[in-house]
C-alpha cells in the first residue's frame, strides 16, 4: 500500500483515480479548496484534506504532503482570468514540486495536456495562451527540479467511459481521450518506475493501458 496525495482532488479526473486507487488498497488524501466537496471526495474512499494550494505557501503544503509516497497534480484554474490562471497553474504547481522535495517526497505525477511545452503555438490573443504559458513553465520547473517526475499529457478530454486502452508513442497527433482513462494512466505510472523522468502524451487508442506504458518504458531503456 502507498501513500498518494492528489492536489485538485475534486476534479473529475482525480475523483476517477482516489477512486481506482483506493479500491487497489492505497491510502488516498485529496487536496480540496472548497470543504463543500468534502462528502464527493471522501465517497471515493479518499481522506479529503482542506488545502487551498493558490494561497499556501511552499512551507504550507509540504506540510500537507508529508509522510506521503506520491504526489499527483490534477488541480487547474479551470479558466477564468489569466491572473488566476497563472496563479494556480504556473506558480501553485510550482510551490507543489518545491513542497514535495521539502517533504522528502520525492514521486510526482503532472497532468498536464498534449502539446504542452514552450513551443505550444498558442496566439497571445488566445484564451488558452496563459494556460499554454503556465503549463509550459510548470513542466520545465518540474523537469529540472530533482524529482521522480513523470508529465502526463492527455488530448482532449471527453466524459466518454473508460476503455482502459490508449495510443502513445512518437508521431502521434492529438485527438481525444476520457477522462477515466486519463485517471488509469495516472495510476498505471505510479507503479512503473521506468515512466521517471518521461513525458507521456496519449490518445483513447486500441492498446491496453499497462502494454502501451510497458512500451513506453521500453523505448526509453
Amino acid at each position: 500500500m502507498s501513500r498518494i496525495a492528489i492536489i485538485g482532488g475534486h476534479g473529475k479526473v482525480a475523483l476517477h483515480l482516489a477512486r481506482g486507487l483506493s479500491a487497489n488498497g492505497h491510502q488516498v488524501t485529496s487536496l480540496i479548496r472548497n470543504p463543500d466537496h468534502t462528502a464527493d471526495v471522501e465517497a471515493t474512499g479518499a481522506a479529503a484534506v482542506v488545502a487551498d494550494v493558490e494561497n499556501l505557501t511552499t512551507g504550507e503544503i509540504a506540510q500537507a504532503l508529508e509522510g506521503q509516497d506520491a504526489v499527483v497534480w490534477s488541480a487547474g484554474a479551470g479558466g477564468g482570468t489569466a491572473e488566476r490562471t497563472y496563479a494556480v497553474d504556473r506558480d501553485a504547481a510550482i510551490r507543489s514540486m518545491d513542497a514535495a522535495r521539502d517533504a522528502g517526497v520525492s514521486r510526482y505525477v503532472m497532468v498536464s495536456y498534449f502539446g504542452a511545452g514552450p513551443n505550444h503555438g498558442v496566439p497571445e490573443d488566445d484564451g488558452f495562451f496563459a494556460y499554454a504559458e503556465a503549463k509550459a513553465a510548470a513542466d520545465e520547473h518540474l523537469r529540472g527540479s530533482g524529482l521522480d517526475w513523470t508529465i502526463l499529457g492527455p488530448s482532449a478530454l471527453t466524459m466518454d467511459p473508460g476503455t482502459g486502452r490508449i495510443e502513445t508513442g512518437p508521431g502521434i497527433e492529438g485527438s481525444q481521450v476520457s477522462r477515466e482513462d486519463v485517471a488509469l494512466v495516472a495510476a498505471a505510472v505510479l507503479d512503473r518506475p521506468g515512466t521517471i523522468g518521461q513525458t507521456i502524451e496519449f490518445n483513447n487508442g486500441s492498446v491496453p493501458v499497462d502494454a502501451a506504458l510497458d512500451a513506453v518504458k521500453d523505448q526509453n531503456a
